[in-house]
């Protein structure tokens, strides 16, 4: 496979550092099939007006965020609007100290579309919605109407849709905000337009300050951020998108806040928005969260500590391990197998020969002997990840790249790469690769 340098090089040097690159997934996506189904489908449901809510489920290093970053690039090519956040403990979904609205205001940063993958695409939304409607009115009366018809058309469809949005919560203010962006776009006030999209994006910080610049009284904040962005999912909507997906990830955050009280708070509006997506009060709307497995099954601290939450989300009598219910609202990554590993690592040393212009001399019985090298430590099968494997393959590329002396099957086989798991486990031969058929 040919992959722009660019690319491969954002894809090798994130991967290097433990992170999940924000292109270039499609080159190195295995696996997951059955996650990535089941999320796609639920993207149906959203552009037929409905909404889904989802947890990923994994240790640190299994593929949440992976899975995340692709499934936000799959539905950006299906015509959505992704917004996604890592919780933190200045991001929360509830907060007194402004913790709830600066993942509001981190959403929004990062308000992706097909054509603006990268983030910042409010602006680009609200021109397109304008650019759009007069296009919309143009084709549907031609080139006879006079400057002024034109206008007063455009205007009765920019309030169809400012209509639609005014019986949701905060919907009068949403459209009066649009409003005021569209009444600014038409007379080139790009001062005014800025201002709008200042109170959109949360970063007016009282009332006075608002009222003061654009004459409405309310501002977003802590409390009441989320129904914004359901009032966006229904916008978008009206835009000419197919909906919006809100990814966020790093839930572990909450688990951590010390507070008991807190952390009840911030499990409630989790539980407003399983609720609002199931019971249709959000349109065009789905969300994912992503976090570990003790931070949503602990019954102490964890998601399933909220009694409300546990008897919505935790499996029912049927469920067991090796049987999986993708239509659940949480899904548990599986590991990948050792067939899928060798795969990813094929995929990872051709774009990383491509990258940096040479031969590729590690060959499949290479990286077979690297994946069992990996795995033949005690407790690799239950707690090696693939994060842990794909930084160890790229430091083998690294060194055997740089120094082409070595032999790539002499360095593995001699133990070069050997290094102990955490927690003092010792290295040990004999695992059973018997599932290992290549």
């Amino acid at each position: 496979m040919k992959i722009p340098k660019r690319i491969a090089a954002a894809v090798v040097n994130s991967l290097k550092g433990g992170v999940v690159p924000r292109t270039g997934l499609a080159y190195i996506t295995v696996g997951r099939e059955l996650e990535i189904d089941a999320l796609l489908h639920d993207v149906d449901i959203i552009a037929d007006g409905g909404a889904s809510f989802r947890f990923i489920v994994g240790k640190y290093g299994s593929g949440k965020s992976f899975l995340l970053q692709t499934i936000r690039t799959h539905v950006m090519d299906r015509g959505f609007v992704v917004a996604d956040a890592d919780l933190s403990p200045e991001r929360r979904l509830q907060g007194t100290k402004g913790q709830g609205l600066a993942t509001y205001k981190e959403l929004i940063r990062n308000l992706s579309t097909k054509t603006r993958p990268e983030g910042g695409a409010l602006t680009l939304i609200l021109d397109r919605w304008i650019s759009g409607v007069m296009a919309e009115v143009a084709q549907e009366n031609g080139t006879d109407i006079s400057h002024e018809q034109q206008n007063e058309l455009v205007s009765r469809k920019i309030f169809e849709v400012i209509n639609a949005l005014n019986e949701m919560v905060h919907g009068f203010d949403f459209a009066q905000l649009l409003n005021i962006y569209f009444k600014a776009a038409q007379n080139g006030d790009d001062e005014t337009k800025a201002k709008v999209v200042k109170w959109f994006r949360g970063e007016y910080s009282t009332k006075t300050e608002a009222k003061k610049e654009l004459g409405v009284n309310i501002i977003i904040g802590d409390d009441d951020w989320y129904e914004y962005i359901k009032l966006f999912a229904v916008f978008l909507k009206k835009a000419g998108y197919n909906g919006m997906l809100v990814l966020i990830d790093e839930l572990v955050n909450i688990y951590k806040i010390p507070n008991s009280i807190t952390r009840q708070y911030n499990y409630e509006k989790i539980l407003t928005m399983y609720n609002d997506t199931l019971q249709g009060k959000a349109k065009y709307l789905g969300i994912i969260m992503g976090g570990t497995p003790q931070c949503i099954e602990d019954t102490r601290k964890g998601v399933y500590s909220y009694e409300a939450l546990r008897s919505r989300l935790a499996e029912g009598r049927y469920g067991r391990e090796g049987i999986r219910d993708m239509l659940a609202p949480v899904i548990h990554l599986v590991p990948l197998t050792y067939e899928e590993m060798l795969v990813l690592t094929e995929k990872l040393a051709d774009i990383h020969s491509q990258l940096f212009g040479y031969e590729q001399r590690v060959t499949q019985d290479d990286m077979i002997a690297f994946i069992k090298d990996e795995f033949s430590r005690i407790g690799a099968d239950s707690r090696i990840t693939p994060r842990e494997v794909i930084r160890d393959f790229i430091e083998l590329l690294d060194i055997i790249y740089q120094n082409p002396e070595i032999d790539p099957s002499g360095f593995i086989a001699s133990g070069a790469l050997k290094h102990a798991l955490p927690e003092g486990d010792e290295e040990t031969e004999g695992t059973d690769f018997a599932e290992f058929d290549i």
